[in-house]
């Protein structure tokens, strides 16, 4: 299917490229200037810069600087569950409670460092967003929270957890330490496989030896 050619637009630097693909270069720039600046810091002036086109032009792609970032914060969360739910459904039908987990922290990685100034921007930005704001992407971040919700407690259902756990907080930790992998993750340390396998020990299997010796 090829790409229908459309006329250039008043404004646009340079050849002219397909709206969609120009609404998503916006996306990604602006993406990126969050990431690095918050969401005070960063103007529409800055992200039409970044995008290569002129500030008047975003407005035919979006409204407002709001519009921009709930896109990016939507994105972000819808991106990382569908990298969670891919990795659960390659489980076969008797994967264990402790696999589901491990699955679940892995597609969560996967997707974070997939689609990282996303969701960097969404983690770093997030804490200083006016109310309104922050309404407006509650309802997936809670149904997000309440799918992981469900992956704990049919581990606590069929044993896999501690008696007395916390479901509340052990979700809470659980994407808090995966969350912020995205700030010191280096392919050096190995691969993204290789540190979520890691990370799901630590939690499953803490640091500690069972007995101190």
């Amino acid at each position: 299917m090829t790409i229908e050619k459309r006329k250039a637009r008043p404004g646009i630097k340079g050849s002219e490229a397909p709206a969609e693909l120009t609404r998503d270069h916006i996306l990604k720039s602006a993406a990126k200037l969050f990431r690095d600046q918050g969401y005070v810091a960063t103007t529409l002036r800055q992200i039409a810069d970044a995008a290569g086109i002129q500030a008047g032009s975003v407005y035919y792609h979006f409204r407002s600087k709001d519009e921009i970032l709930t896109e990016i914060l939507d994105t972000g969360i819808d991106e990382v569950r569908k990298s969670v739910v891919s990795r659960l459904d390659a489980l076969p039908a008797d994967a264990t409670p402790r696999q589901k987990i491990a699955a679940g922290i892995e597609g969560h990685l996967l997707g974070l460092l997939q689609h990282g100034d996303f969701t960097s921007a969404s983690i770093r930005t997030y804490g200083q967003l006016p109310a309104h704001l922050k309404r407006s992407s509650q309802l997936r971040r809670k149904d997000y929270s309440a799918f992981w919700d469900s992956l704990l407690s049919e581990a606590s259902e069929h044993g896999g957890l501690r008696t007395g756990v916390d479901l509340h907080i052990a979700r809470l930790v659980i994407l808090g330490a995966v969350n912020w992998t995205v700030e010191w993750y280096d392919p050096k340390q190995g691969s993204v496989q290789k540190v979520s396998r890691q990370i799901a020990s630590l939690i499953s299997d803490g640091v500690f030896l069972t007995h101190e010796v």
